[in-house]
Formats: structure tokens, C-alpha cells, sequence
């Protein structure tokens, strides 16, 4: 596989103007997070097929990103375990994932 070097430096630059790490650490787990999308992206097509979800999804902070928020008392439609390369561990969490339908944009006032 072919991974972005441009984006795993510049990761590995922010990570360490942000979090005062050694610069080999920063890449270190700038790597991790490369290696861990594919198997993330995996992880959440399958869980979302599982599920028979066929909207689009995103997380949470996801949706916030993209500037929508998740509809108050929404459940989530599916949930998975993803790799979380940033703390340079491989430390596995739990992500869930909300549906298109369950957002609305953010109002502005």
C-alpha cells in the first residue's frame, strides 16, 4: 500500500508543535494513524453492512466538523471498534455512528 508522506509529516509536525513530544515519537505515531485509516475504514463498512445501514454515516464530532449536530435523544445506528493511533499505543476504541437523517445544521445566530 502507498501511504500520503506529505500528511504523515505534516501530522507528525502538528503533533509535535501541539504536544511538546519528541519529534521521533510524533512521527512514530503519525505512522500508527496511516496504517490504522485502512483498517478503520474496513472496520466501519463492515459494521455499517452488518447493520443494513445503506445513509450516510459519521461520528459525532464527525458531523460537528461538517457543521451539523446530532439531533437531541438520537440513537446511534451502529457502533464499532476503531484503532486510535494519536496516543501512539494502538489503543482501540468505540465509535458510533449516526445516520443523516439524525443531524440538522448548526444554527446560527
Amino acid at each position: 500500500m502507498k501511504y500520503n508522506l506529505r500528511a504523515i509529516m505534516l501530522r507528525a509536525w502538528k503533533n509535535y508543535r501541539k504536544m511538546q513530544l519528541s519529534f521521533s515519537e510524533c512521527l512514530h505515531r503519525a505512522w500508527i494513524t496511516a496504517k490504522a485509516e485502512e483498517v478503520n475504514t474496513k472496520r466501519i463498512e463492515s459494521a455499517k453492512a452488518a447493520a443494513g445501514i445503506i445513509e450516510e454515516t459519521n461520528t459525532w464530532s464527525g458531523w460537528k466538523k461538517l457543521g451539523y449536530e446530532v439531533i437531541h435523544g438520537s440513537k446511534a445506528l451502529f457502533g464499532t471498534e476503531l484503532i486510535w493511533g494519536s496516543k501512539g499505543d494502538g489503543a482501540i476504541y468505540k465509535a458510533s455512528f449516526f445516520g443523516r437523517s439524525q443531524v440538522q445544521e448548526i444554527a446560527t445566530v
